[in-house]
């Protein structure tokens, strides 16, 4: 092939690193953004927290109101306070406390420090290191600090220990106790011994802990009731006799089963209710997840306004301390560094300035879109879709599912995400559109007004939907039933 020289004339899109930093950004979330703002403070020396009442970039060749003398390689956010550390550490300049280069071998440390209280912990010294727990506790923790104050022998120990091991996360025990027999692999040992063993873990707390099902973590719980009534009696033959029909809400089975008058099944019922079917959740509790709101939205003098939230923004400037050593027409190897340095710190404060600007443009979309709903409520939800978003705020509508991805607004009505505001639609009767919020809302407030002797059916609120404009099909509402945790109408159903 002949080589040639040809001019030809494209178009391509080429993503700079600016670019592609504003976009990463744009896409986290609250404490993914912290996250990386703390990474940026501690790898580039040209940013530093602004602090409050300052602006968010200064200008790199005016100088700070206080600006305070700073070390190298010193993180400039702490470098506040360094004055008073700095006394506080020199001892020998006060004169008041110096340390003596010896020491009598019987002296005692409070007769040179008569502030040293040995605890460090509350005004009385009452410091106790067992309640420093480094992880929350497991269910088995608990249960072997229970059984190291019962008395076993050493056969008794190492079944137990078995036992408890096999325990989930729920209290139930997951394995047989053939299979726990296989497992110790002692000779002579028997089922029956696991058995004794066993029973003496289902006595400890939460109660019901080491059933094996359903029906034997309810009769523990009521058998270790101190004071049993008749309705917990009732309650113990329901689930030895008529477990599978307790978990099929027939009640009449049961009634007719029991011979259980209508006020007896509902005392029995009410005592089953209770009860805790997974007992091991009460020991185990899950760390709550925390959400920082983006937004804040708020009514004043009769408008909505929305503001960014100064805690999930937080602000950086320019050290113009360091942002004076770079040199223009220097080539040395630390001038480049600074210059990098300073070069990217500008990039990172425009990304967020960028940032914080696109979330705020879509959140005060969404409140003026949604303006029905922040008044009235979720009955008020309007339809809407990324489409309309982007279409308003001539935005494409990856960057408004980046903005609206792990976003939260803080409204009157609660904590949502931006997500929470777009939802499909179903088709009314006069030719509009009905969020799936709506429908929701409708289904719930259906199911909590219907009798509790004749609940509602799926086709039925589909009808009773109908009748009010709303088209929308049985298996949909049954859909939305299930989304919201929402038994279906032969669960509900309770006695007279």
């Amino acid at each position: 092939m002949k080589q040639s020289i040809q001019l030809r004339l494209g178009q391509h899109l080429t993503m700079t690193p600016q670019l592609q930093q504003a976009i990463r950004l744009l896409q986290l979330s609250t404490l993914e953004l912290h996250q990386e703002i703390q990474e940026a403070l501690d790898t580039n020396l040209m940013l530093e927290s602004a602090e409050d009442g300052e602006l968010t970039t200064q200008p790199a060749g005016e100088p700070r109101s206080d600006p305070g003398p700073l070390a190298e390689g010193m993180n400039p956010t702490r470098a506040e306070g360094g004055d008073e550390e700095r006394r506080d550490l020199d001892l020998d300049a006060g004169g008041e406390m110096t340390i003596p280069t010896e020491l009598p071998v019987d002296s005692d440390w409070s007769d040179h420090f008569d502030g040293y209280t040995g605890g460090g912990g509350g005004e009385e010294g009452d410091f106790d290191p067992l309640t420093q727990q480094s992880r929350p506790e497991t269910l088995q923790d608990f249960l072997h600090w229970q059984l190291n104050l019962c008395r076993l022998d050493s056969t008794e120990r190492a079944i137990a220990t078995a036992i408890v091991d096999a325990i989930d996360a729920d209290g139930y025990l997951t394995q047989s106790c053939e299979e726990l027999r296989e497992a110790l692999g002692e000779e002579g040992l028997t089922v029956q011994e696991i058995e004794t063993v066993l029973h003496r873990i289902q006595a400890l707390d939460p109660p019901g802990v080491g059933a094996r099902d359903l029906a034997e973590c309810l009769l523990i719980q009521l058998r270790q009731q101190s004071d049993p009534s008749p309705a917990t009696r009732d309650a113990i033959a329901i689930c030895q006799h008529c477990i599978t029909a307790l978990s099929r809400n027939d009640l009449e089975r049961i009634q007719r089963q029991l011979h259980l008058t209508p006020g007896a099944l509902t005392a029995a019922l009410a005592e089953i209710r209770a009860l805790h079917p997974r007992p091991g959740s009460l020991i185990v509790t899950p760390r709550p997840d925390y959400v920082i709101p983006d937004v804040f939205v708020s009514k004043k003098a009769g408008a909505w306004r929305v503001e960014l939230n100064p805690e999930a923004t937080p602000r950086l400037r320019i050290n113009a301390d360091y942002a004076r050593l770079v040199r223009r027409a220097d080539q040395s190897d630390t001038n480049t560094v600074l210059r990098n340095h300073l070069q990217e710190a500008r990039w990172f404060i425009k990304s967020l300035q960028s940032r914080n600007d696109t979330v705020l443009r879509v959140a005060t979309k969404i409140v003026e879109l949604q303006r029905d709903f922040l008044e009235q409520g979720e009955e008020a939800m309007r339809s809407m879709v990324l489409r309309d978003i982007a279409e308003a705020l001539e935005l494409h509508e990856s960057t408004v599912s980046r903005v609206t991805t792990h976003k939260y607004m803080h409204t009157p009505r609660g904590t949502f995400e931006f997500k929470y505001f777009f939802s499909s639609h179903v088709n009314t009767t006069e030719g509009g559109e009905c969020s799936s919020v709506v429908i929701r809302a409708l289904i719930r407030k259906l199911v909590a007004a219907e009798p509790a002797t004749k609940p509602l059916s799926d086709q039925r609120i589909a009808a009773i939907l109908s009748d009010q404009g709303i088209n929308v099909a049985r298996r949909t509402v049954a859909k939305y039933r299930e989304t919201m945790g929402i038994a279906a109408s032969s669960e509900r159903r309770r006695l007279a």
